[in-house]
């Protein structure tokens, strides 16, 4: 049955027009990375074709040869990629070619920066290497036919990257995918056998479908196979350069920055099968976005089997890029058989344990990287601080945070830097978690620790109060919070309890804690504050404000929580509270001071306009006074 339709126009998506617009504009430095895209397109389609055909061989049709063809025609101006791979159909070759399917366009459109070096970094982040054609082309004609389907369901695709674009049906013969070019006036360079060839020696030598050039205009010569079509990751370690384990994660990953590090391993014996994992020098866009297929590239004996296979690392590795393939896995394996094979988790605990050994070698030998992959990907490990207790103690040594003892506001202080710098005495590991790094800084809770000398740990991104629940301890010492419960300091000569600093000044505080009764849930002389009137701090039950902050913000209900209100004894204005004899202007000040404290940790007020009324009265009360 014929699936024939006549010529359409049909509209770019409207982020297409401008990342075209962008493109063809901006990246002429760049202009040979279309060639590495298109051929990376043409192998996954090869690759999916290859699985597709473990099911029904049928679709292999009597070309069971799997290849890419590059033939190039000077006369006419055109390039052309084409592959035997799985093809697409109409509605694929429209929901491909006409839109940009991947979430974060806007978010690349964003980063465009009109720096050519710096945007075509971005084009692999955000898998829309295919557009890439227009830089070099005025027009691009796409002929594809899907396996399985008949010559004249074959469709045609045409653009001049101007915002619209035609469809319609065409006779094909051969199943697959042909792009041609119609290169600019300008691009002649491309129409060079001798270019073409280092281009793909550069860029697509490891491909494992032979890469033939030929031509068109050489009737009786023989397309030449230019790539060696050898699956990189089965070579050994030791015949692969640098630069070649640099292309393939480019290839891989479709991206333009080199890898951070590698690590390529072959396992043999009671289970075989080999890994070849990479670090990125940049996040992927979706990196937070942990609902977005990610994983390994999944092969059994070098038959392709799936693109994302999440199963082979615990999802705070998602950043990791790479290939596991398998001797012993079925080819016939589904997502349920992954799922629940003993080989499979032994496979994950192995590969999380060298993904994790890769990252701490990079940090012991190679400082300035693992500062680049913190700033990049380095999040995402705190993830694993909660989800991955196995693996707990390696993650720890991984973390970097900012601390009063940084330079900078870069989180650059490891937890084995901060021990190097600990106290006598010093038994705990002190941290403070708010809602910003300037907030934390300026925190009332610093003030005794910094007079004592003792740094502090300065947690202010939004999974830290999660991860400070999982903490635990670090090479024998436990973690403390300085903005909750009872601060324990290496004891000073001569230096009170919290008990009797309360029984000294206890008509004080029971004088405060009856003005706030509704408000806090005791008040204490502070043993943190040197040089603030008072802070707040919660039970060593309650949730920390953050946590708080966060749940309500989605819409969880939770049972009230009052803070203890501390306040420093020997400040000049809780002196004046102390003398005030006045009851309305006692009351007006205990709630003064409470607010700000609050406001000092990060807090809303319940009632700013109470705040205002009584900050008024008290300044009139003293101007008149």
């Amino acid at each position: 049955m014929s699936d024939t339709f006549e010529r359409e126009t049909l509209g770019f998506q409207t982020e297409v027009k401008q990342l075209l617009q962008l493109m063809i504009r901006s990246l002429y430095s760049n202009k040979e990375i279309f060639l590495r895209e298109l051929i990376s397109n043409a192998s996954d389609a090869a690759d999916k074709l290859r699985f597709e055909a473990l099911a029904s061989p049928e679709l292999l049709e009597d070309d069971p040869d799997l290849r890419i063809n590059i033939t190039f025609n000077a006369k006419d101006k055109t390039l052309a990629v084409a592959d035997n791979g799985i093809g697409m159909s109409r509605d694929e070759l429209i929901a491909n070619l006409g839109t940009i399917a991947r979430s974060g366009t806007a978010e690349f459109l964003e980063k465009m920066s009109g720096d050519e070096k710096h945007d075509a970094s971005l084009i692999g982040q955000f898998g829309v290497g295919f557009y890439s054609a227009f830089i070099v082309a005025d027009k691009v004609e796409v002929e594809t036919r899907r396996a399985g389907l008949t010559a004249d369901q074959g469709v045609r695709w045409t653009s001049a990257g101007e915002g619209e674009f035609t469809v319609e049906s065409a006779e094909i013969e051969n199943r697959g995918t042909t792009v041609t070019l119609h290169l600019k006036d300008s691009e002649t360079e491309f129409l060079e056998s001798f270019r073409l060839e280092s281009l793909i020696r550069k860029y697509s030598d490891h491909i494992g479908f032979s890469v033939l050039l030929k031509n068109a205009e050489e009737d009786k010569e023989e397309a030449k196979t230019v790539n060696s079509a050898t699956a990189l990751w089965t070579r050994s370690r030791s015949d692969i350069s640098d630069d070649e384990y640099k292309e393939f994660y480019k290839y891989l990953s479709h991206d333009f920055v080199d890898p951070l590090g590698w690590s390529h391993n072959r396992v043999e014996g009671k289970r075989e099968y080999v890994s070849l994992l990479f670090i990125p020098g940049t996040a992927p866009f979706d990196l937070w976005n942990r609902e977005a297929p990610k994983g390994l590239k999944l092969y059994v004996q070098r038959v392709f089997i799936m693109d994302d296979a999440e199963n082979f690392l615990p999802l705070y590795l998602r950043f990791i890029k790479g290939v596991v393939d398998s001797a012993d896995l079925p080819l016939n394996v589904s997502r349920e058989i992954l799922q629940h094979s003993p080989h499979l988790d032994a496979m994950r605990s192995a590969l999380t344990r060298r993904a994790l050994d890769m990252l701490r070698g990079m940090a012991k030998d190679s400082a300035d990287n693992y500062a680049k992959f913190w700033q990049e990907c380095g999040q995402t490990l705190k993830e694993g601080v909660v989800e991955d207790q196995e693996n707990r103690d390696k993650l720890m040594s991984l973390l970097r945070f900012t601390t009063t003892h940084s330079e900078s506001d870069k989180q650059d202080q490891s937890l084995q830097d901060y021990l190097s710098r600990a106290v006598d005495g010093q038994d705990k590991i002190y941290y403070l978690l708010s809602d910003s790094l300037a907030t934390a800084k300026s925190s009332p809770h610093l003030e005794q620790l910094q007079a004592k000398g003792l740094e502090v740990l300065l947690l202010h991104d939004r999974i830290d109060p999660w991860m400070v629940d999982h903490f635990g301890e670090f090479e024998g010492k436990s973690f403390q919070d300085v903005g909750r419960g009872q601060l324990a300091l290496p004891e000073g000569d001569g230096e009170m309890t919290q008990e009797a600093m309360n029984d000294e000044n206890k008509p004080l505080l029971k004088k405060i804690k009856r003005i706030l009764k509704d408000r806090v849930e005791a008040v204490n002389v502070s043993q943190r504050l040197v040089d603030s009137p008072a802070c707040v701090v919660t039970t060593e039950q309650d949730l920390t404000p953050q946590l708080r902050r966060m749940l309500e913000a989605s819409g969880q209900q939770l049972p009230e929580s009052k803070p203890i209100l501390e306040i420093n004894i020997e400040h000049p204005l809780v002196t004046r509270l102390s003398a005030e004899t006045n009851d309305k202007r006692f009351g007006d000040l205990s709630n003064i001071v409470l607010d700000h404290a609050l406001l000092a940790e990060g807090a809303q007020l319940e009632n700013p306009a109470d705040y205002v009324q009584r900050m008024n009265r008290y300044l009139l009360d003293i101007e008149a006074g």
